[in-house]
């Protein structure tokens, strides 16, 4: 019993906790591209850069705050800066549709001009935040690092494994689970957010309504750089803020979008936790879970490992071709790509 209990600890530390902070995180940031896709109809490929650069001002912001000794005591401060990090990107992304993206909108441009546009905000925004703040990791989280220690929960139970907790996993999850409330009561209570709907389920429809355009489609910016700061925040203190990494969360991101369902933010969501859960699961070496719930003669010499760890996008890429090809709408039946 003593063992099961220990592979189920185990478990907990090393996969279903990590996976839902991670689903949280990557929730986040696909609930932005869907309301991109959804509303303004084209696939911002800009957007791991947009988390990038709202992190990277919430990550100077905290190194102001921390050089006068502002602090939040056991959370991070990142916490306190994140205004700043959601007000500096939701200016760029209004500046750069002002510019750039109501041109072809006034041109009636098609979809795919949209994309190759934001490709190229993409390496503008990655250009300036590599200038600024360098190629390098930075970590910023301060505060208590953990909610549960594995040690005390040992300790406690006398068990060889225990689970622990950290600050930032607890924080994701709370996070997301307040942002994802407040969105939909957003969309689905208010005014504006009726008028996102409509917008995006019938444009000319909608337009014949009243409804102004410019006004959603700033609405929808402003809640992008909402979504992606606090994700890129989240992620960043979890982990930690490398703006290479950031671009390549754009594939498990798009991933959970296109899984989901593109255009459907609840699938969005679910789409999330699936590639969450898939690539820490496959790329998970079970040699010790394995041991405690075999007999001592099985016990395995190899790592017991699908694919090692640094093809973990990998497996958002394999999940997102075999959507694409056998239900492209996703689970929850978003718009085909």
């Amino acid at each position: 019993m003593e063992d099961l209990l220990n592979a189920f600890f185990l478990m907990s530390n090393f996969v279903f906790v990590p996976a839902i902070a991670y689903g949280s995180q990557l929730a986040l940031g696909a609930v932005g591209v869907t309301l991109v896709y959804g509303i303004l109809r084209f696939s911002n490929f800009a957007h791991g850069d947009i988390m990038a650069f709202g992190t990277m001002i919430v990550i100077l912001f905290t190194w102001l705050f921390q050089s006068y000794g502002i602090n939040l005591g056991p959370l991070p401060t990142a916490l306190i800066a994140l205004p700043f990090g959601i007000l500096a990107t939701a200016i760029f992304l209004l500046g750069s549709d002002k510019f750039v993206y109501k041109f072809y909108r006034e041109k009636k441009a098609v979809p795919v001009t949209y994309l190759i546009a934001s490709v190229g905000i993409m390496f503008v925004l990655n250009g300036i935040v590599r200038f600024i703040i360098g190629p390098d990791d930075q970590r910023f989280a301060d505060g208590e690092r953990f909610i549960i220690k594995a040690k005390a929960m040992k300790q406690y139970l006398g068990t060889a494994e225990g689970v622990s907790i950290k600050v930032s996993q607890g924080l994701t999850v709370v996070t997301a689970v307040i942002v994802v409330v407040a969105l939909f009561w957003f969309l689905n209570k208010t005014r504006t957010g009726k008028s996102m709907r409509a917008f995006s389920d019938n444009e000319d429809l909608a337009l014949l309504s009243g409804i102004s355009p410019d006004k959603v489609v700033s609405v929808t910016w402003i809640l992008v750089a909402i979504l992606a700061t606090i994700a890129g925040t989240l992620y960043g203190l979890d982990k930690s803020f490398k703006p290479f990494t950031y671009f390549m969360l754009l594939l498990p991101i798009f991933a959970s979008a296109i899984v989901g369902g593109l255009g459907n933010p609840l699938g969005a969501i679910a789409g999330g936790f699936v590639i969450a859960f898939s690539e820490i699961m496959i790329t998970y070496p079970y040699k010790k879970f394995v041991a405690y719930i075999v007999p001592g003669d099985w016990k395995p010499d190899g790592l017991v490992q699908l694919l090692a760890t640094d093809y973990k996008f990998a497996v958002s890429f394999i999940i997102l071709v075999l959507v694409l090809l056998f239900k492209p709408t996703g689970i929850f039946a978003g718009k085909s790509v």
